[in-house]
């Protein structure tokens, strides 16, 4: 060191963590706090919608299955209206959002003052329709927000804002159904979560969206050029087994652990308030190892992150299927079980968002992220149906079912694999000369 010169200081923690956040752009925050919002009234409902509908209205679980599958038809219609209005110069974006904000609050209401069958479904086909509209919007103006460098950051936030939001609404709404039993008031809650999102999305977000100086291609055109990524295509069908196994967690295990583990409590299953403690750890761990994990795989390739998560997702079932096997114990491989799976999606949600992100060509980035989110209609149609079937017949499969699920792994193992040959072979691809 030359004498007279000073050495520089190291940068403290704090002033690390406000460089970090200055590299994000503003509206992401804001739109993180708004998702915060959303996500405390979803989690309202996350683990009481299904046993509410089942213990205190009466319906089989087949039927409520079966009505949660039918928001993924709704769904699928919802995420090929964004992939259009995403890429549009009359609704862009923001539009594409505030109508996904309405409709989801309209579906909300319509589920909390369900009585019958009828409502039940038209409820949960409003509430397709709404997500549907949301996700490839949401993941849009992130991607429009950020490079290739700043992206895998943006998408952990957003995700750790879903989680922190799911763990204090699960929680709060475990603590209120305990002191008053009402179900109907979580649901006006998360319509009244939906209609806050609406009014920050109004005021606090701009359009992202910038139209291309060239005429854009026709909506046929965009599609089939989408659908002609190889890439993409094979990332579609893995995704499949993803979202499928979120919607067990999400549909299946609540239904499970209240009425169908042996002598986990005084009858079948574990009590509410039990099941809302374990859906509560399972959320605050996605939210306190979002970000150190969303760091951790950022060296990984996306395919590496991606079999680290999958594994533990078959391990996390297989635990779920040990709550069957061993009942006098059943609260250790139950707890192990949100254990892993927490960590599974922690890796899983802003790698696969990144990985669409940074394959999809601006001018079409609604397209590729409206098939993307098609997974989780298609998930989310097979998982519920899948699982409230297997519940109505446990003389067929039982806890066996949760080994099958477990197997599935192979499957989308063997297609991540040709998937990162797939993505090496591009890469390696020679650049054409004119």
């Amino acid at each position: 060191m030359t004498p007279g010169t000073e050495a520089p200081s190291t940068p403290s923690l704090q002033d690390r963590i406000r460089n970090w956040i200055a590299t994000l752009d503003r509206q992401i925050w804001i739109l993180a706090a708004g998702q915060l919002l959303l996500f405390m009234g979803q989690g309202f409902t996350l683990v009481y919608g299904s046993i509410y509908f089942v213990n205190e209205l009466g319906f089989s679980t087949t039927q409520v299955g079966l009505a949660l599958s039918a928001s993924s038809i709704s769904g699928v219609l919802g995420r090929f209206i964004a992939g259009n209005t995403c890429d549009s110069r009359g609704l862009g974006r923001k539009g594409t959002l505030m109508i996904a904000a309405a409709v989801s609050a309209l579906a909300s209401l319509c589920l909390g003052i369900t009585q019958d069958l009828s409502l039940l479904v038209a409820g949960n086909l409003l509430m397709g329709l709404g997500i549907g509209l949301y996700w490839p919007s949401t993941l849009a103006v992130i991607t429009d927000l950020t490079n290739a460098e700043t992206r895998p950051d943006a998408f952990a936030v957003i995700r750790l804002t879903d989680s922190l939001g799911l763990s204090l609404g699960a929680l709060l709404a475990g603590q209120y159904i305990a002191l008053s039993g009402n179900y109907q008031a979580l649901f006006f809650t998360k319509g009244a979560a939906y209609l806050l999102f609406l009014l920050i999305i109004l005021w606090a977000i701009s359009e992202t969206y910038t139209p291309p100086q060239q005429e854009s291609k026709s909506i046929g055109g965009s599609w089939r050029q989408a659908l002609g990524d190889q890439v993409l295509v094979i990332w579609l069908v893995a995704n499949v087994f993803f979202t499928t196994y979120e919607a067990q967690i999400e549909g299946t295990m609540p239904m499970y652990l209240a009425n169908f583990v042996p002598g986990a409590g005084e009858g079948a299953g574990f009590g509410s308030e039990t099941i809302s403690y374990f859906f509560f750890a399972y959320v605050l761990l996605k939210t306190v190892l979002q970000l150190p994990i969303a760091r951790l795989v950022k060296s990984l390739n996306y395919t590496t992150a991606l079999s680290i998560s999958l594994l533990l997702w078959g391990a996390g079932f297989v635990l779920i299927w040990l709550t069957g096997v061993v009942p006098s114990a059943a609260v250790l491989p139950a707890l192990g079980a949100f254990v892993l799976v927490a960590v599974a999606e922690v890796i899983y949600l802003p790698c696969s968002s990144s990985l669409v992100g940074d394959m999809a060509p601006e001018s079409i980035r609604g397209v590729y992220f409206s098939l993307a989110s098609q997974c989780w209609a298609i998930g989310f149609f097979i998982g519920p149906a899948m699982g409230g079937w297997a519940l109505d017949h446990p003389e067929e499969l039982g806890t066996n079912y949760w080994l099958w699920v477990a197997l599935s792994i192979s499957l989308c193992g063997g297609i991540l694999l040709y998937l990162r040959r797939r993505m090496d072979a591009v890469h390696a691809a020679p650049i054409p000369v004119d």
